[in-house]
């Protein structure tokens, strides 16, 4: 029997091309993957303004804003899936941005670069500085973030990919990632309404 949050994985997430969809045409540019997530935004598709407000409200939580008016964008029932989490739930995913400003200092979208738009797909490079309250040292990290929308054109997928490879749901990586977004909403304390 397949759980609700495989089914929604099954059906919902996206396995984008990270060289397809992001290497410079001067390989120079590449990392040594093939990939290139520094984003261009000279070189962004143009995506309609609903599209625009989704990704205005993704970057408002990856900066920190922790609303819940942000956290509209996503349909109750979606998946959040990075290197370090993965939520099933509108819930948990608001346990991951309600933490930011509890850990980081700072965090700030420097840039985005949309680079494919489908009628239930968006995919597109984005730079985010973090700065960690404990240590203050700010870092900048290029990642590629895919959403899947539903007919409404809610985020039922959220996957944010640091590096060329796509994510196993397996072993004790998932298991580690499960954890993380099951128990960080019992620190970060959402609203229980989300």
């Amino acid at each position: 029997m397949t759980s609700r949050a495989e089914a929604l994985q099954n059906n919902y997430e996206a396995r984008p091309d990270p060289q397809d969809l992001t290497s410079n045409p001067d390989p120079s540019q590449n990392s040594s993957t093939d990939v290139d997530y520094e984003p261009h935004p000279e070189r962004s598709i143009k995506i309609p303004p609903e599209r625009e407000k989704v990704i205005k409200s993704i970057t408002s939580l990856y900066s920190g804003s922790a609303s819940e008016e942000d956290m509209q964008v996503y349909a109750q029932e979606a998946i959040y899936d990075d290197p370090w989490s993965y939520c099933d739930t509108r819930y948990k995913i608001a346990g991951q941005w309600y933490g930011i400003p509890k850990v980081m200092a700072s965090s700030k979208t420097f840039a985005t670069e949309v680079v494919e738009n489908k009628p239930e797909l968006i995919v597109f490079k984005m730079q985010q500085e973090y700065t960690p309250r404990v240590v203050h040292f700010s870092k900048k990290v290029n990642s590629l973030v895919s959403l899947t929308l539903d007919d409404q054109g809610k985020v039922k997928y959220h996957k944010d990919m640091w590096n060329d490879k796509d994510y196993s749901h397996e072993g004790l990586g998932k298991v580690m990632k499960t954890l993380n977004g099951d128990h960080l909403t019992k620190i970060t304390r959402p609203p229980g309404d989300l």
